[in-house]
């Protein structure tokens, strides 16, 4: 079941909020019982001599009355003078039960710790009259409740502080862990230390370590196959295709089959280019603009094939070739599918906060099926029964690897009166993974 939004939705939040509430749930607890538990608030015996020395006072005669009043500070007062009670709990309830099980259900008691603090008592089973009794200055400890729960909020912040700190150090190396996946699978070279960690997550690390180093070595595997692959097939093409040209019996069938040479030279750097696709080409400070004229002159040169809609937009912290191949291939298409109106338009957009550049090549062309769109970006994936052509279907699947390189995205988007528009959005200052440690 998919949790809700208000849910933490990480394993350091959901953690440290279990953490916080089992803490202040313990604390709550324990305040309840400090507060309920009489043992531990109250004098018991302060309460039992209270309700002896009244016994005392109705059961001497009147002479002795006077004597047990002088000597205790207990006194007789009329009904009139009796104050209301002052509620303080628990300890109001419990000089009144304590009161009522040592002088009969039907007595009264009434507290106050105001002016002067004292506890009046009426026992109707011993006398008629309402009896003060002095309590000391500070009787109640009810009135430091606020330094109790100081303490109590005190205790709480410091075990949430221990706990966010516990909890931080379990999640930070499965934040390592994130962010090491991200890097392979950018096609960097990342291994994880070993030493310095937990034994379970040492061996977590061992595994993706393990992990990385076989990806890599399947990786040059495959980029050593298809580069001697390339190799191999490039130098009998190349015979081939000067064998053609020396030949003169038939110009048309020999210029054919030079154009099939090419064809397949053309795919076998299509291969090679989607499998090297820029990652260790390093970073720069690029003006996407002059890139973008640099790259479109040379279709202009007979007449304007490409026109450019760009804006200002700051210098971008870009792969240079790779970028310009994304275009070449995106721009290729264009021109190959589409009629006159290609277009090349690069602007800056988004919140201040998240601002990126989209990139969009755009034409006049049949357009693509619906369908097909999200298909077209695979490897070998061509939009033929749309649009027709030639090629190994890689074009776009190298335009989104370098997209997804940069830490941008590209999409296909069909037009209103036709054509299509391929749009690459390129985040500003996102253009690698964020560091997760």
């Amino acid at each position: 079941m998919k949790a809700p939004l208000w849910f933490p939705q990480s394993f350091f939040a959901r953690t440290l909020w279990l953490v916080l509430g089992v803490v202040l749930f313990s604390k709550g607890l324990t305040l309840v019982y400090l507060m309920m538990n009489e043992d531990m608030l109250v004098d018991r015996q302060y309460s039992h001599g209270t309700a002896l020395t009244v016994r005392g006072y109705w059961a001497a005669d009147e002479h002795s009355r006077v004597a047990i009043s002088k000597a205790s500070g207990l006194r007789v007062v009329p009904l009139e003078s009796v104050p209301a009670g002052e509620h303080h709990w628990p300890y109001s309830s419990v000089f009144e039960r304590q009161m009522q099980a040592e002088l009969g259900a039907d007595t009264e008691v009434r507290v106050r710790v105001q002016h002067p603090p004292a506890l009046w008592v009426h026992a109707p089973s011993l006398g008629p009259d309402w009896l003060i009794v002095p309590l000391y200055p500070h009787p109640l400890r009810g009135q430091r409740i606020w330094g109790v729960l100081g303490w109590f909020l005190a205790i709480g912040l410091l075990s949430t502080g221990a706990a966010w700190v516990f909890v931080r150090q379990l999640s930070a190396p499965l934040k390592r862990l994130v962010f090491a996946a991200r890097q392979l699978g950018q096609g960097r070279s990342v291994r994880l230390p070993v030493s310095d960690t937990p034994s379970e997550i040492a061996e977590v690390y061992q595994a993706f370590n393990q992990m990385a180093e076989d990806v890599e070595q399947g990786a040059r595997e495959r980029e050593l196959m298809l580069a001697g692959v390339s190799h191999d097939l490039r130098t009998p093409l190349t015979r081939l295709r000067l064998s053609l040209e020396l030949m003169h019996s038939d110009s048309e069938l020999t210029e054919d089959m030079v154009r099939d040479i090419e064809d397949m030279d053309a795919i076998l750097e299509q291969f090679l280019a989607f499998i090297r696709d820029g990652r260790d080409e390093p970073t720069e400070q690029v003006d996407l603009g002059a890139l973008i004229h640099d790259l479109v002159a040379p279709y202009n040169q007979a007449k304007e094939q490409v026109r450019l809609c760009l804006e200002t937009m700051p210098a971008l912290p870009l792969r240079r070739v790779s970028i310009k191949r994304l275009l070449t291939n995106l721009i290729e298409n264009a021109l190959r599918y589409g009629t006159d109106g290609v277009e090349v338009a690069a602007y800056v957009t988004g919140k201040c906060g998240a601002p990126y550049v989209v990139l969009s090549v755009l034409d006049r062309g049949m357009g693509i099926d619906p369908a097909e769109l999200a298909q077209l970006f695979n490897p070998f994936i061509r939009g033929d029964k749309a649009r027709g052509g030639k090629g190994a279907g890689l074009g776009l699947a190298i335009v989104k690897r370098i997209a997804a390189l940069h830490g941008g995205s590209v999409e296909l988007l069909n037009r209103s009166g036709g054509g299509v528009e391929a749009r690459v959005c390129l985040p500003i200052g996102l253009l690698l993974p964020r560091d997760a440690v």
